[in-house]
């Protein structure tokens, strides 16, 4: 089982993650974000991944530390889980259509974190989360987890569909980056290693 337990206490945010990359989209999540817990319920539910996650933070002063502590946390907990990286496809990329919005996300587990974002949202909230902190996110995910992830909004009108088409679409291709392929031998590079 790839599975990771993760917990982080400092003073803006108290977590405790685990995962299970096997797993069949299952969540329990608990952030006092509420938009941000719906959007974690789909990148889970689309990458088929278990996630239990209870965060304390100080949302009194903003979302801004739960957001970015806990994709920190959730890099953390996917980069462990992976373990060696040995037999997986490596890169996984996915459109996403939600009504009139539709997002594209492409990810290489190589080891090299980078984010390439390209969205722009026009409200400054959806709910209780600054439409600012998604990109907080993907990128403490992406750095913590050691991906190159592109991340592009290429159509919508409204918010609510562009962000959660954005986070649907990297659930789909990290379930695809991630997949064991039994006929990959060892690490799928051309330097032998994924460092």
């Amino acid at each position: 089982m790839r599975t990771a337990e993760i917990a982080r206490k400092t003073k803006e945010t108290d977590i405790k993650l685990s995962v299970n990359l096997d797993g069949t989209g299952r969540t329990e999540l608990s952030t006092g974000v509420g938009f941000f817990d719906h959007m974690l319920d789909a990148l889970s539910r689309f990458a088929q991944i278990d996630l239990t996650l209870a965060c304390v933070g100080d949302t009194h002063v903003d979302a801004h530390h739960t957001v970015e502590d806990v994709g920190i946390c959730l890099g953390k907990a996917i980069r462990e889980a992976l373990g060696d990286r040995a037999g997986i496809r490596r890169a996984g990329s996915a459109y996403m259509p939600m009504d009139e919005a539709l997002a594209f996300a492409a990810i290489d587990i190589s080891g090299r974190p980078y984010l390439a974002w390209q969205a722009e949202f026009t409200a400054p909230l959806c709910g209780a989360m600054d439409t600012a902190l998604a990109e907080e996110f993907f990128r403490a995910l992406t750095v913590n987890a050691g991906l190159t992830v592109h991340l592009s909004v290429l159509a919508g009108r409204n918010d609510h569909h562009k962000m959660e088409a954005l986070f649907k679409a990297f659930g789909l291709a990290l379930r695809d980056a991630m997949r064991v392929d039994e006929r990959i031998q060892g690490v799928l590079s051309t330097k032998g290693t994924l460092d």
